[in-house]
């Protein structure tokens, strides 16, 4: 098969060997180009010349010899093409490859941090033309064509170059700028035609329309001290108290069809607000590009683009930035446990188990419908590994939180015996994924000191928030799953019953500090008929409120940082739903404008007092001044900073008896203030309380050298700080 034929029946994996300028036996060049249901083509020199090119071949092959010219040869193109018209246009296949020989060979290894650097659609300019190079993965096409509107979406006029055994197809295509819509056509080795979206195209389409969009960023960062100061802060020493968002939901435009707010309407006003509530982190459900708006983004086909339902890629960078201008950070949840098999994204891309495994056993998720990555895969770990640095480097995100962790680790999650293919060693661990999650760490650790990586993981898996060379996954913090639990059955069982699952508020302490736990009441948890946490509350109206209340304080109490779903701030009533707002209107009751002052008030003496932060993660800064008043429902435990010089006392009667004259051991004498009290009537509780402070005695109780009677308040919790930790620290 000769190569003009090898170029129409669309199997020439080297099209720019035989297309473009080429010496032509020392006496010239001879041009060759491909351009299907032209009627005539001619070269336009750079002196104005023209010389028409002659077709050698019926699928529309154009070919001419030019006589004393050398290479390089600076010319365009001249295509008529009869009634349609006459168009000028650079030769895209006289230019050299885009993409150097080390950039091919790390990406063949799997080992470029900065895959997004090359492949992808990049806007550039090559020997002084503007356009933008293509570059796709594809190791098993035979062919790869980029198609668009700048072609009529042809995949005869532009197929790529192969470059060699690294998989990469390569093309630069002149006069091609931002805002181009385009995808890649393959191939297969069965001589099927695959329409596919670019793996690592930096926009897209809005759903339901499917295309890669060409992006090329504008945006100025104005975060420079944020950074800064990021790189030189640990997460674990600091308090961190996190805000997770669903953006399409959080607020609608009642004026505009209840649209949801765009990313620059947001910049505005979700970082206000969240500072505004003393939150310091606000965490994302999936930005990344996904076409199923009830997947909450947990099922992407974009894994490098900024979902466009709320503006483009530049407009989400302003929103980070903004919100850093604000004083909080960004986290982003991710999902490299699976992807959906949308025919025009990662699935079978390049017509075999490229991203996915081959095996359904490994490559199929059960649950979801979803496939697996293929984490045995160089490449497909650089993919990934790379995409999380993007995120953070590009985007300028604080931190990654990793979806469904425990579906990774495990080769049978989900799958009953025979559906699963034990490792090596006969075991049901994934050591592909095992060693993805701990690069992937090491990477994001290396790369960004002081970004945030967070595991949502369910299971017993020991280290997860471990260093590698300490044998762990290498997380900063772990979603503590069980204490979630644990604590919502406590809570929702009626008062009465809670003396026989007193342990169910204890028993997180025995493991509190075997991670770096982040204490999660996320969407999850008020998703799928669970009802929101106000509905999870027993008793009466205000008996739920008042639980609720009394909740939030225990949590904020809590060792480990804290993480609330939005709506929950002030007791949304209905369970969420993507498809609607928040119900925003719920705070013209003071009853909810109460509880949303708590959170306000819990976060802003959360992070004044250190005693509460500072060695969350070390179990000497902990210890119980009540643990066993099953009977009274009552639980009382004191918090101290590193130097001990502050110290924070928790108390919490979750009966709806108020407890008058109830002694507590205290570890320090003086004044005590009552820095929060759950039932204060501005929160809507009854008023019962201390006056605003106590006065320990000496007569010790509880263990502790100190002691106070005490009012509790029904359904109520208490902070108590004594007045000398200002003192000690001068403030």
């Amino acid at each position: 098969m000769s190569e003009a034929d090898q170029l129409v029946s669309r199997q020439h994996a080297n099209p720019h060997g035989y297309l473009g300028a080429h010496p032509d036996n020392g006496s010239g060049v001879v041009i060759r180009t491909f351009r299907p249901a032209a009627a005539k083509v001619e070269v336009v020199l750079a002196d104005g010349s023209h010389e028409t090119l002659g077709c050698v071949h019926p699928g529309g092959v154009f070919e001419g010899h030019i006589k004393g010219v050398d290479l390089p040869l600076d010319y365009k193109l001249e295509v008529d093409y009869g009634e349609s018209g006459t168009i000028t246009i650079d030769d895209p296949y006289r230019f050299l490859p885009t993409i150097g020989e080390l950039d091919v060979h790390l990406l063949g290894e799997g080992r470029h941090e900065e895959l997004w650097e090359r492949l992808g659609a990049h806007v550039t300019e090559v020997d002084g033309v503007a356009g933008t190079a293509f570059a796709v993965w594809a190791p098993s096409a035979k062919s790869v064509s980029v198609v668009g509107d700048f072609n009529y979406w042809d995949g005869r006029i532009h197929p790529m170059r192969s470059l060699g055994s690294s998989g990469i197809w390569e093309l630069f295509l002149p006069g091609v700028a931002d805002g181009a819509r385009y995808k890649y056509e393959i191939l297969t080795q069965e001589n099927e035609i695959r329409l596919k979206a670019d793996p690592v195209a930096f926009a897209t389409e809005v759903p339901p329309k499917t295309a890669s969009v060409v992006h090329d960023p504008q945006h100025v960062w104005n975060d420079k001290e944020w950074l800064e100061a990021r790189r030189q802060s640990s997460a674990q020493d600091g308090p961190m108290s996190i805000y997770e968002v669903h953006l399409g939901s959080w607020r609608l435009n009642p004026l505009e069809d209840n649209r949801s707010l765009n990313y620059l309407e947001l910049a505005d006003e979700l970082s206000a607000y969240a500072k505004d509530m003393g939150f310091t982190h606000i965490e994302l459900l999936p930005v990344m590009a996904h076409p199923f708006t009830g997947s909450w983004g947990y099922q992407v086909t974009g894994y490098f683009a900024p979902t466009p339902k709320f503006g483009t890629p530049d407009d989400f960078r302003e929103f980070v930035d903004r919100v850093h201008q604000n004083g909080l950070g960004v986290i982003l949840d991710w999902v490299p446990a699976h992807f959906p098999r949308d025919d025009f994204a990662l699935a079978r891309f390049d017509g075999t188990a490229l991203y996915e495994h081959d095996d359904p056993r490994r490559g199929a998720h059960p649950d979801w419908g979803t496939l697996v990555f293929n984490y045995g895969r160089h490449e497909v770990r650089n993919f990934l590994v790379s995409n999380a640095l993007f995120w953070l480097e590009e985007f300028h995100a604080d931190g990654i939180r990793v979806d469904a962790v425990a579906s990774m680790l495990y080769l049978d999650y989900s799958r009953e015996e025979g559906q699963w293919v034990p490792n090596e060693y006969g075991g049901n661990e994934d050591l592909d994924a095992v060693k993805f999650l701990k690069e992937f760490n090491e990477v994001v650790h290396g790369r960004e000191p002081g970004v945030i990586s967070a595991a949502e993981e369910s299971t017993a898996w020991p280290g997860v928030s471990r260093p590698t060379y300490l044998g762990g996954l290498g997380f900063g913090f772990k979603w503590n799953m069980g204490w979630m639990h644990d604590t919502l059955s406590y809570f929702q069982n009626d008062p009465i019953y809670r003396r026989y699952h007193h342990h169910e508020l204890t028993f997180s302490l025995v493991y509190a500090f075997t991670e770096n736990f982040i204490l999660p009441l996320s969407h999850d948890e008020v998703v799928h008929g669970k009802g929101s946490l106000l509905d999870k509350m027993p008793g009466d109206r205000w008996q739920q409120l008042a639980n609720l209340r009394s909740l939030y304080a225990y949590m904020w109490a809590h060792p480990g940082k804290k993480l609330l779903f939005m709506g929950q701030e002030f007791a949304q009533q209905q369970e969420w739903s993507e498809a609607r707002s928040l119900d925003w209107h719920l705070l013209e009751n003071p009853e909810h404008s109460g509880v949303q002052s708590l959170v306000r008030d819990l976060n802003h003496a959360y992070k004044a007092e250190p005693a509460l932060w500072e060695m969350d993660f070390d179990g000497t800064g902990f210890w119980w001044t009540e643990a066993n008043a099953a009977d009274d429902n009552v639980i009382a435990f004191a918090r101290r900073t590193r130097d001990s010089q502050r110290v924070a006392l928790f108390v919490g009667n979750f009966s709806p008896v108020v407890r008058e004259n109830y002694r507590i051991g205290l570890p320090r004498p003086g004044r005590w203030n009552e820095v929060v009290n759950t039932d204060a009537s501005s929160y809507g509780g009854s008023g019962v309380g201390n006056m605003g402070a106590i006065e320990a005695e000496g007569e010790g109780w509880h263990g502790q050298p100190f002691s106070a009677e005490v009012t509790l308040p029904p359904l109520g919790a208490i902070w108590l700080v004594p007045e000398r930790n200002d003192r000690a620290t001068g403030k």
